[in-house]
């Protein structure tokens, strides 16, 4: 006899270490670039450029990016410094294996840059790297038997989500925005942001279809030395498809998408003017979709003609349970220190922050802070151009009916809408919605039969048993039971009771003929 096994793939996370590094850094101003009188606002954003398995140890390498604005000792002239900090960490990990599969999220806790003197900065980052170790394994399953004359079998379905497709690839985004008549033309870009915004991605046949919008920020200043730093904010939708040969439409995603890389560039118009923004914007997708699928598994098997003894064993599936978009939105208020006064708000920048994740009952629930930083025009003669940083805390719930603390989940937050209104001339109010992008799936355990082992039939236990037999049906009694106890099929049984079901009912009879005999 033969057993038929069906492969199923899936991804088992084995583990996840969480490291935090320091970095720091004096960075001189360069000889093209003006004095510094005063920092406005610094960003940074974390560049890997290799995360490799050595033993039992990862190497991450890469550079933090930082940007500096900065107010110039000239009244009203502000000026901008970029700059790299080099990493090259090794960071132990309990029970990695070379053929392990590394996923690395990084936050950057806190950045900050302060002055030395007019010509140096001093730049310190708290960098939080989260490391999930994950294999790529096969669940072997047995489905089938054959071989056996009048072979019987036991099957059970289960509903298992298996990878399909594993992969990353990228996007990008390019587009061209003239600046409106009203503004001056550009000397030099001196700060930028773009943000994600509001991003969908779908499985299609053939292709992963992907849009939303990023939002672009840019100050610059004019040609003309006279001329007041300028800004403009634009969103920048974008949608398209990313071509993947095997992907289906019914195929359940997974998929993060995160900025790669951005470059906001001034170029000439038709006229030679530098009156173009040019944005080349690259997207990276983590891509993981899964497959769901009725599997119909051996539970068990028997032969009225041989003894047959299965090995069994324990299998464990990963079921779908819920796959959805959830939205939560944010409101609070922001209060300047000191006597500062807003005149004007320019731009607001924001990230989501998890801090824990908590299986409830009918839910996850989840706590972070939305973390914001609003740049302004200030009241103060003497620093006209600020910023102020401030989180939005929330705890939310999302809906999972069923869910347990064995269940396997993905939350991944992004940002729909942001936005920073004046109250007063010392408050801003923040407006948010955040959305939390959730897979879960279950943990399903199953009894298999890995092996069967045959044996020749006892002649004496056989010769014992009736060949036809009366049987009134008990409790808890299958017609499964019912055949193998007596040395016959369910086919037969239900042949020679005229029954087309496999349901039974306690107190019904049964007439059971013991179908060994035809075969001895």
């Amino acid at each position: 006899m033969e057993l038929i096994k069906k492969t199923i793939y899936m991804n088992r996370l084995k583990g996840k270490t969480v490291t935090q590094i320091t970095l720091d850094d004096d960075r001189n101003v360069p000889d093209t670039k003006a004095d510094i009188d005063y920092i406005i606002q610094e960003q940074g954003d974390v560049k890997l450029d290799d995360c490799r398995v050595m033993g039992d140890r990862a190497g991450l390498r890469g550079k933090l990016a930082f940007h500096i604005l900065y107010q110039t000792p000239v009244q009203g002239a502000v000026d901008s410094l970029n700059g790299e900090i080099i990493f090259d960490e090794l960071v132990n990990i309990n029970g990695l294996e070379e053929l392990d599969q590394v996923q690395v999220q990084w936050d950057i806790e806190d950045l900050s840059a302060d002055v030395v003197n007019s010509r140096k900065v001093s730049v310190k980052a708290v960098v939080t790297f989260t490391i999930f170790v994950q294999q790529i394994y096969d669940e072997q399953t047995s489905v089938d038997a054959e071989g056996e004359l009048n072979l019987d079998r036991m099957k059970k379905s289960v509903e298992a989500a298996q990878i399909a497709m594993q992969k990353r690839d990228t996007y990008r985004v390019k587009e061209e925005a003239e600046l409106p008549a009203s503004k001056p033309n550009i000397r030099e870009v001196l700060w930028s942001s773009v943000q994600p915004r509001a991003v969908e991605t779908r499985p299609m046949d053939g292709a992963i279809s992907l849009r939303g919008e990023l939002l672009v920020f840019c100050m610059y200043s004019g040609e003309e030395e006279h001329i007041p730093v300028q800004w403009l904010e634009r969103s920048v939708p974008f949608s398209g498809t990313i071509d993947l040969p095997d992907c289906t439409e019914e195929m359940i995603p997974a998929i993060e998408v995160k900025l790669l890389n951005q470059d906001l560039t001034a170029s000439p118009d038709y006229d030679g003017e530098n009156r173009v923004l040019s944005l080349d914007a690259v997207l990276e997708l983590d891509i993981r979709l899964y497959e769901e699928e009725t599997i119909e598994i051996l539970g068990d098997v028997y032969a009225p003609g041989k003894n047959l003894e299965p090995e069994f064993g324990k299998a464990y599936f990963e079921s779908l349970m819920t796959k959805n978009m959830s939205k939560c939105r944010l409101s609070d208020k922001m209060e300047l220190s000191g006597n500062e006064k807003i005149l004007q708000v320019c731009h607001c920048d924001g990230s989501v922050k998890i801090d824990q994740v908590q299986v409830q009952e009918n839910g996850l629930s989840v706590e972070g802070a939305l973390c914001v930083t609003v740049l302004y025009i200030s009241a103060d003669d003497r620093k006209p151009l600020q910023s102020v940083k401030g989180a939005v805390p929330f705890q939310y719930v999302v809906e999972v009916k069923g869910i347990t603390s064995d269940c396997i989940y993905r939350i991944k937050p992004g940002l729909e809408q942001l936005a920073a209104v004046m109250l007063g001339g010392d408050e801003i109010e923040i407006k948010a919605a955040v959305m939390f992008d959730v897979l879960v799936l279950k943990r399903i355990e199953e009894q298999v039969i890995r092996s069967v082992a045959e044996t020749p039939l006892d002649m004496e236990e056989l010769e014992r048993l009736p060949g036809i037999v009366g049987y009134i049906v008990q409790p808890g009694d299958s017609m499964w039971g019912i055949a193998k106890k007596f040395r016959t099929t369910q086919e037969s049984v239900k042949k020679v009771n005229g029954l087309d079901s496999d349901l039974l009912k306690p107190g019904q009879r049964l007439l059971v003929l013991k179908e060994v005999e035809e075969m001895l």
